[in-house]
């Protein structure tokens, strides 16, 4: 059980640790729930972190079945095999292909506001979610970073079923997941907070992490400034909490809540 996407990240990035000294790694989140996880990725790989927007090609009469997926730059996606058996026209693909391509430029702008994305041509591109449920949208993801350009793809998720790499096996060059629970029925049940992912939260990802990334070219000290979750694990009990470290900060004021309250409490905040 996680308590949250940031300590699922934290701990996701201990997995991924082999990559630190790496000198081309890029990791990707999937939008929204995926980018607080892949952020803590980032930082502990000291790697740029963008998002890797998809939308799913849906079969027109049943919507949730994959044909395909697209991405950013006219990526396009397209499993022959399923459109075949399926009985769709090409026709039929442009249609639901111009549709989402709508969704899938606003979100694209929405999120990086003007920032340029990073290239991962020739990059060891690191794709990171939430969890694996079905997987439609992490093969989804996959596929468009070969498509991108991606010379090696790591997909890497803090918690997905125990089958996952029989089905994405021959997506990634390396799948990589904290738990794979023997009894699993979806994502959010291995979280105690699975609250929905703001756009916003997925700005300041972004941002906090390219600030992060500048510090440590810079040859500055990379937390500061700092703004988020934390979670301190103490043996087989975590507490969690808050930090702010604005600029130049002289000092640390620790405010410790007792049973009866939380720092989510009004009156504390």
């Amino acid at each position: 059980m996680f308590i949250d996407r940031t300590e699922a990240g934290r701990r996701l990035a201990d997995r991924l640790s082999h990559l630190r000294a790496h000198p081309d790694v890029v990791v990707v989140g999937l939008p929204r729930g995926g980018v607080p996880v892949a952020a803590q990725v980032a930082e502990s790989l000291g790697a740029p972190l963008d998002v890797i927007v998809v939308r799913k090609l849906g079969v027109p009469f049943q919507p949730e079945l994959a044909l395909g997926a697209i991405g950013e730059d006219d990526i396009r996606v397209v499993n022959d095999d399923l459109v075949h058996m399926a009985g769709v026209s090409d026709d039929e693909i442009a249609q639901v292909e111009a549709r989402e391509r709508v969704e899938l430029d606003r979100r694209a702008e929405q999120f990086r506001r003007g920032r340029t994305r990073v290239p991962l041509t020739g990059r060891v591109v690191v794709v990171v979610d939430d969890g694996v449920a079905t997987g439609a949208t992490a093969r989804a993801a996959c596929q468009v970073a070969r498509e991108e350009g991606a010379a090696r793809v790591v997909l890497a998720v803090p918690v997905a079923p125990k089958d996952w790499t029989n089905r994405l096996g021959d997506e990634a060059d390396e799948l990589i997941a904290v738990d794979t629970p023997e009894f699993f029925m979806a994502v959010g049940q291995h979280y105690r907070d699975f609250d929905q992912t703001t756009d916003d939260e997925v700005i300041r990802c972004l941002d906090r992490v390219a600030r992060h990334v500048e510090h440590l070219r810079n040859g500055d000290d990379p937390l500061l400034p700092f703004d988020d979750d934390i979670a301190i694990d103490l043996h087989d009990v975590s507490i969690g909490g808050h930090l702010t470290v604005p600029d130049r900060a002289h000092g640390v004021v620790l405010f410790a809540h007792g049973s009866g309250s939380s720092r989510h409490s009004p009156r504390n905040r």
